[in-house]
């Protein structure tokens, strides 16, 4: 298996929570995730996400996928 390359998404949760005068521990509780795994996708150390989660940060944020994850190329 070759290794992992490093990735090149950015995600910029905290602009959006900023914004909107959202906490993390707020967005956390109305999406029905855990503060942690929140963080780690905030922190951009994800692996994944699954596409119910964008979903409900974006329903819950009122935002488009795009306005939360960028392509740093």
């Amino acid at each position: 298996m070759p290794p992992e390359q490093e990735h090149r998404i950015s995600v910029r949760l905290d602009k959006l929570l900023a914004d909107r005068g959202m906490t993390l521990t707020e967005l956390a509780d109305r999406v029905g995730v855990t503060i942690v795994n929140l963080s780690i996708l905030k922190n951009g150390k994800a692996k994944a996400i699954r596409f119910s989660t964008l979903s409900a940060i974006c329903r819950e944020l009122d935002c488009q996928p795009g306005d939360l994850l960028g392509y740093d190329g």
